[in-house]
């Protein structure tokens, strides 16, 4: 998942190689973090949430199918 979250925010940003991903392990399941360039946070976030959102909505199916629980957090 952590490869997907990756691959979907390099697409959105401008400045790609300024994302990064970390994974948390905790009794919840997984949490991961993503940091971006200060600029392109309303790419990553979108009008209203809409892309955060959808990446979210993503992650989460993916979750489910590999019995997992995940959720993601953009950092400032």
């Amino acid at each position: 998942m952590k490869d997907l979250i990756e691959l979907i925010s390099k697409q959105l940003v401008e400045h790609p190689d300024d994302v990064e991903v970390s994974v948390i392990e905790n009794e919840d399941g997984q949490v991961f973090e993503l940091r971006v360039n200060p600029e392109d946070m309303g790419r990553v976030i979108g009008k209203n949430g809409r892309v955060a959102k959808a990446v979210r909505t993503l992650i989460g199916s993916a979750a489910a199918k590999a019995n997992v629980r995940a959720t993601l957090d953009i950092i400032e």
